[in-house]
């Protein structure tokens, strides 16, 4: 039987660097998806990958939750999410803790491309247990894990993410060099949209 492999696409930040919510902000003329909201692009590209992937809001975020939950995502909005990305990373795993992995993606990284999901999912399938994205040797996104990761995902609290698990066990990490420059990039200023 395959492996269950479901997406987290994290969508409940504050955008404090950025001015206003990043999430909703139009890609620019030139962009493969111009025009489009950079997290609504995200969302797309993820749910390419993994149908069946769920997106984690912030209360009160209630124009992204509709363009995400009308994509397709499947929405849970994190009561804590000003606590950091580990808090909601940690809502998502615990709402899909039926799946035998999970594939986390940054909704304001727009340009990772659909068939770099793809292989991050299958390195999880294959028995993989933390497979993550590389672009000329550099670590970037998205990161998959594998189910028996579990508990330590759904405790996970403040702005760390999974960065501190990463750190912990370097020897669970397997690398997918991937021709996707979008794993390194995001939105965190107006100025990264002209890009």
């Amino acid at each position: 039987m395959a492996a269950t492999i479901r997406g987290i696409l994290l969508a409940a930040g504050y955008s404090t660097r950025f001015g206003s919510n990043k999430l909703l902000q139009a890609l620019p003329e030139g962009a493969p998806e111009a025009g489009t909201p950079v997290g609504l692009a995200a969302a797309k590209h993820l749910l390419e990958a993994l149908p069946e992937s769920i997106a984690v809001v912030r209360p009160r975020a209630q124009k992204l939750g509709k363009i995400l939950r009308d994509a397709g995502c499947n929405t849970v909005v994190c009561k804590n999410a000003s606590e950091g990305m580990g808090t909601s990373l940690a809502a998502g795993v615990r709402a899909s803790s039926d799946a035998d992995g999970w594939v986390v993606a940054l909704a304001d990284m727009p340009f990772l491309r659909p068939e770099t999901i793809r292989v991050i999912a299958k390195g999880l399938s294959d028995g993989a247990v933390i497979a993550a994205a590389a672009y000329r040797g550099e670590r970037g996104h998205p990161v998959g894990f594998a189910r028996r990761f579990l508990d330590e995902l759904s405790a996970l609290h403040g702005d760390q993410g999974a960065r501190e698990l990463l750190a912990q066990r370097p020897e669970c990490v397997s690398l997918f060099e991937v021709d996707d420059p979008g794993v390194l990039r995001d939105i965190d200023r107006p100025s990264d949209l002209a890009g």
